[in-house]
């Protein structure tokens, strides 16, 4: 198998062979057909701040994988080899995740624990799936989970990148009326040809609008800020975006405004099938861009520089997937 692998911050990810993984008790082997390509993955790349939480280094990255199983653990009883499988990245019961403790995705071949995996629908794509465990995953938790959010609620939110554009489609498939703030002018025009109520660059621009919720998808300091200050009275703001690990907020409009901040991180297998039957009923899907194994690491650079617009990238070991 190959991989690419995470060792020092700053520093390129190196291409790795190895034998492929045998399958532990309670484990599967997959070969990966799909693995999205994510900002977190880039703030692991650039900001010393990961190295504390990530559970193993060196290890390889990509936590958004889809793959076949090629073979089962002793104890595996729900899946057998030749089933299409997503797997959840948040921490298993054993205490890793994929790319964080356990080698991920970014690779031809990787593992997973039984208690991770999660049936794809025969209506639902390979790249698709893989777009579910983590773009998916992360906003719909973002979204319905702690933002609590459905039909009639005014719900904002900002950074319309890969998570942001399908927030914004899972509120408006919820009901609920949507602004979003965006500096890119694509992002907006695609947030509202998908259903959005208002967009401009600021959600400052909405401060008189009564936004119950603001999702911050950014997380760059200074949207949590101004999150704060145009979220109604009493309403929730809900930070998600982890490009910067800091922020800076007004804490006498936290206090007079009674405003609840909260974080919301990844999600759950539940997260995920909630976003896979959306997909199998056609209801959601996320915008893909295609990549190959080999243009991982060029490609995680394209984020960093803010490159990447209209979808989700996601890296195929298929050529049948990457036509």
């Amino acid at each position: 198998m190959k991989g690419w692998e995470f060792r020092k911050t700053h520093e390129p990810l190196v291409l790795v062979e190895r034998e492929t993984p045998k399958a532990k008790p309670g484990y599967v082997v997959l070969k990966v057909t799909g693995c999205g390509l994510c900002h977190t993955d880039v703030s692991t790349l650039e900001d010393p701040g990961w190295m504390s939480i990530l559970g193993k280094v060196p290890c390889i990255l990509g936590h958004e994988i889809a793959g076949e199983i090629i073979e089962v653990g002793e104890g595996v009883k729900n899946f057998k080899v030749g089933e299409r499988v997503a797997v959840c990245p948040m921490v298993g019961n054993d205490g890793t995740g994929a790319g964080n403790g356990r080698d991920g995705g970014y690779a031809t071949h990787t593992t997973a624990p039984e208690e991770m995996l999660i049936h794809i629908p025969d209506e639902v794509d390979t790249l698709q799936a893989a777009a579910s465990t983590d773009a998916g995953m992360t906003s719909y938790h973002a979204v319905v989970g702690r933002g609590g959010v459905k039909k009639g609620t005014k719900v904002g939110l900002i950074g319309i990148g890969g998570l942001g554009s399908v927030g914004t489609r899972i509120a408006v498939e919820q009901g609920a009326q949507v602004y979003v703030a965006s500096r890119k002018e694509a992002a907006r025009a695609d947030a509202l040809k998908h259903g959005a109520f208002k967009a401009a660059d600021s959600i400052l621009d909405f401060k008189d609008d009564g936004l119950e919720v603001i999702i911050d998808f950014a997380g760059s300091g200074k949207t949590t800020a101004d999150a704060l200050e145009a979220v109604a009275p009493g309403g929730t703001v809900v930070v998600v975006g982890m490009t910067k690990l800091e922020s800076t907020i007004n804490t006498g409009s936290l206090i007079l405004k009674e405003v609840n901040v909260i974080g919301s991180v990844g999600g759950s297998k539940k997260d995920i099938e909630a976003v896979l039957t959306l997909m199998k009923e056609g209801r959601l899907q996320i915008d893909v861009l295609k990549t190959t194994f080999d243009d991982v690491p060029e490609n995680l650079e394209l984020l960093h520089q803010g490159k990447v617009t209209g979808g989700r990238m996601i890296m195929c070991t298929s050529d049948k997937d990457y036509q």
